[in-house]
């Protein structure tokens, strides 16, 4: 028998890096509730600090480092990783790689795991909206991880830019067969969002892979949309999806749209994930914020969500049920708090700050778990 199967710890290392702008904070309230949840549940988790984003470049010279990746890659069950500033990083050559993609390409975490859930006791524009959005996250009209060498974009001329996109019938197959496997836990819906009637050939591979791997799931409701067409209807009636499977960019700005109309972008939680090697990322869905950052005043609800996905995930992938439970009691005691109107952040009408919020959340997973 496991420690697990046992009812013991499950011992797992967690990297996390605070990164930029509002990170360090947003990052310091999700590991509050994470460890109270590594408390209440005796899991285990130890958390381990690594440097990213502008503390990396002033230490090293680089935003991201090699050895951080392979650290994460061979020595890590999870990473937590913080919001960052790349738009204002300097260019690549002088060190300023893309955090995010790094270690999506690094670690090869090609799905994007976006949620967005509608709350009856927020203010919200898609009432009953409850779906989520599988992201391609490794290729797609992204030029830092479209090429094996360079990048894929190029200027011809100084009046002439030109971009590559690159879609592969081994991308398109591994997101739409998790899109999949997602609907048979949930509503056995997929709707797969293309422009094919434009891009013949990059969405006409998408989709063909999209109904290809369709016919190994025929208890799974299909629908093929639009991109265009599909942002409409999820402001018209966005309580009829359920799982919407899409390449990098549509799933992009339909995952913030999504979000955004069921509430916020910070109330959406998001992950990265690799089902074959089994790695893992919570990661906010929104950005780094630099007006407020160091102002204690961020909503750090996404990153904490993320944090409870991760650990769902992982219990999911590994069958340990601790993390599984781990991760719902997160979400509940996410909700428990924020349907207090005296307890939700500024952004949400409220006046708490981001460490009292952590703390708030922190207690209701304590609190529920004295009332067992």
């Amino acid at each position: 028998m496991t420690p697990q199967e046992a009812g013991g710890s499950v011992d797992m290392k967690i990297m996390v890096l605070p990164c930029d702008g509002i990170g360090p904070e947003i990052l310091a309230a999700a590991l509050d509730v994470t460890d109270s949840a590594n408390r209440r549940f005796d899991l285990g988790l130890t958390f381990h600090e690594e440097d990213a984003g502008f503390t990396s470049l002033r230490k090293y010279g680089i935003t991201l480092r090699e050895e951080v990746l392979d650290r994460a890659r061979n020595a890590f069950d999870g990473v937590i990783l913080g919001t960052q500033s790349h738009m204002d990083y300097p260019a690549v050559a002088d060190g300023g790689r893309n955090v995010s993609a790094g270690f999506r390409i690094g670690l090869d975490l090609y799905a994007n795991v976006r949620p967005a859930r509608s709350r009856d006791f927020l203010p919200n524009k898609a009432p009953g909206m409850d779906l989520v959005i599988m992201r391609e996250a490794t290729e797609g009209f992204y030029p830092d991880r479209n090429m094996f060498k360079g990048v894929g974009e190029m200027m011809p001329d100084p009046d002439m830019a030109l971009s590559v996109r690159k879609i592969t019938r081994f991308g398109s197959m591994r997101i739409c067969r998790e899109a999949f496997k997602l609907a048979m836990q949930r509503k056995r819906k997929v709707a797969a969002i293309h422009k094919a009637n434009s891009f013949l050939m990059t969405d006409g591979l998408f989709l063909e892979c999209f109904r290809e791997v369709a016919q190994d799931f025929p208890e799974v409701e299909t629908e093929e949309l639009i991109v265009d067409a599909f942002a409409a209807l999820l402001v018209r009636q966005p309580e009829k999806y359920d799982i919407v499977v899409a390449t990098n960019f549509y799933g992009d700005i339909l995952s913030d749209l999504a979000s955004e109309l069921s509430g916020s972008l910070g109330l959406a939680g998001s992950i990265n994930a690799n089902a074959e090697t089994g790695l893992c990322c919570a990661q906010a869905q929104h950005g780094s914020a630099p007006d407020i950052a160091g102002k204690n005043i961020a909503n750090p609800t996404s990153l904490i969500l993320s944090a409870a996905m991760m650990l769902s995930w992982l219990g999911e992938q590994r069958g340990m049920p601790k993390l599984m439970a781990a991760g719902r009691s997160i979400a509940d005691a996410v909700d428990t708090v924020i349907d207090d109107p005296t307890k939700r952040t500024r952004d949400l009408g409220g006046s708490v700050n981001t460490d009292a919020f952590g703390r708030f959340v922190a207690e209701e997973v304590a609190r529920k778990a004295a009332a067992a």
